[in-house]
């Protein structure tokens, strides 16, 4: 089973699971009514962190498999879009003292005009990236994993946030949309840049470059041949 497909489906299998299970209400209420906050997000980070290191040790130990060759354009829309993933990330990381967990009185503010989950769909749309521009079945079998993790953990947030925060979550709801644009669309809320700032742009913008430029080094597969590995 070590060094193919099945193992690393195994590991993903854990991986997302366990963040299923560890995120339920059955579950995770009466664990921190026993342990505590602190200690159960020690746990919950221990087990992650176990999980994404048995992904790792499997991803580099799976068969290369190629089911197909991805199309050119595939890989250019990755490249393409990866910075947006990155922004998304870090704007989410960088506002989100300021929203949801704790409503500002005046409504969503910053990326989280744009969705309530930026850090989820940054890191869905880092999966469909690596999905469409690889066609191996490790590549596949790993990014469509947390992809999946990312989009159906958006929707149990949100349940679990309305279980637990009642009104004041149903006020911040109706402002904002899990699914990105939505709440604008439908103008519940206003698309403000200026809220997000340039330093969460600059931050994933500089993210994205050095993910770049290292790729090759630490996943053997260079984007662009003439950046990976440029201060090598």
């Amino acid at each position: 089973m070590i060094g193919s497909l099945t193992h690393l489906s195994a590991a993903m299998l854990f991986f997302v699971g366990s963040h299923f299970v560890l995120s339920s209400l059955p579950i995770r209420t009466p664990v921190i009514t026993k342990i505590g906050d602190k200690a159960f997000a020690g746990l919950y980070s221990l087990i992650a962190l176990a999980g994404m290191i048995w992904i790792v040790m499997a991803y580099r130990a799976a068969p290369d498999i190629v089911y197909w060759e991805p199309h050119t354009a595939f890989k250019h829309l990755s490249l393409s879009l990866m910075p947006v993933a990155t922004i998304c990330i870090v704007a989410g990381t960088v506002n989100a003292r300021k929203n949801l967990e704790a409503p500002d009185v005046n409504g969503p503010r910053g990326i989280f005009r744009i969705t309530r989950h930026p850090m989820m769909w940054g890191t869905a749309l880092w999966g469909i990236l690596h999905v469409l521009g690889n066609g191996d079945g490790a590549a596949l079998i790993l990014f469509s994993g947390f992809s999946f993790l990312a989009i159906i953990g958006t929707h149990l947030g949100d349940r679990r946030k309305a279980l637990t925060l009642g009104d004041e979550w149903q006020r911040a709801a109706a402002q904002t949309s899990n699914i990105p644009f939505a709440a604008i669309f439908q103008k519940r809320t206003e698309f403000k840049a200026s809220e997000i700032g340039w330093l969460p742009v600059i931050i994933g913008f500089a993210v994205y470059l050095v993910l770049l430029i290292l790729h090759e080094t630490f996943f053997g597969i260079a984007p662009m041949s003439w950046v990976s590995g440029l201060f090598d």
